[in-house]
């Protein structure tokens, strides 16, 4: 789709520059063309060169980035211990405290206010 873009934007170039010219050529079924015509043809076909072109590319590096990822291999945690539990679980008692503790400071604060 990105050579058909790219041909495209090149016919609306060479539609513009021969139309510029010589409108007749490119309008031969009106008896006197105008080169406005010329101008919103060239501009309409630029513009659908232009959305075509996006499109391409966003469908590119969409397609690459799913070709280029490697699977990851499942990874199996280790199981914890009793130990590891429950050295993990006073870790957490013992950092709990001064944060009750503060809190229970600062009510008393506020009560006292």
């Amino acid at each position: 789709m990105m050579v058909w873009s790219i041909n495209l934007l090149v016919l609306a170039v060479g539609l513009l520059i021969v139309g510029m010219f010589k409108p007749h050529w490119i309008l031969y079924w009106m008896e006197k063309p105008k080169r406005i015509a010329i101008i919103i043809l060239s501009s309409v076909l630029f513009m659908i060169a232009a959305v075509m072109f996006g499109e391409a590319t966003q469908h590119k590096q969409n397609g690459s980035t799913t070709q280029t990822e490697e699977p990851t291999p499942n990874k199996v945690d280790m199981i914890p211990t009793a130990e590891a539990v429950k050295k993990e679980q006073s870790q957490i008692k013992i950092d709990m405290t001064p944060t009750v503790e503060a809190v229970k400071k600062e009510e008393a604060k506020l009560k006292a206010k």
